[in-house]
């Protein structure tokens, strides 16, 4: 076990949220880990400057076009705060509505590749706070050939990454 603070980690879950993190996160050098918590992890990218939190899903669908996570991003220049962004799977079909399902609340957002937003700060925000009190989330769409898919997300460790990364740029203007 990894000892995260006052957090207990297993070796090769943090080995592997730390590599998901620096392989989804460009460009490599410019990272600062603010640390992983369960499935999440918090990054600052001082240069950029943002900070984000970041998971990959616990179970996505076996053929996929992309690697799948979710982030939660601030951007302190912009005064953008915990901006929803899920890269999926598979590449969307242009039409499919994209659900996510957080606890028992549902949001239908925006995007199109294999990207997915909120469509507003106050979706933002809504989804956010539903983050907080669930135990976990899923995406759902159709992809360019019409089948359905999902990407899974457990939440343990969310609430305290998105933490972690609006601390991180408290101070980065």
């Amino acid at each position: 076990m990894a000892s995260i603070g006052k957090r207990f980690v297993s070796r090769p879950l943090l080995l592997g949220v730390l590599a998901l993190g620096t392989a989804l996160a460009s460009p490599l050098a410019a990272k600062d880990s603010l640390g992983v918590y369960s499935s999440w992890a918090a990054f600052r990218d001082p240069g950029t400057p943002r900070c984000y939190a970041i998971a990959k899903p616990s179970s996505a669908t076996t053929r996929r076009d992309y690697a799948p996570f979710a982030s939660i991003a601030t951007w302190p220049k912009s005064s953008v705060r915990n901006q929803v962004h899920l890269r999926l799977s598979r590449e969307i079909a242009k039409s499919a509505t994209i659900r996510l399902t957080v606890g028992g609340k549902r949001f239908d957002l925006t995007g199109g590749g294999g990207d997915a937003w909120a469509k507003d700060a106050s979706m933002d925000a809504a989804i956010v706070a539903a983050m907080r009190s669930a135990t976990r989330m899923s995406v759902r769409t159709r992809d360019k050939g019409g089948r359905a898919f999902t990407d899974r997300y457990q939440l343990a460790g969310a609430a305290t990454a998105i933490d972690a990364a609006l601390l991180g740029c408290a101070r980065l203007r």
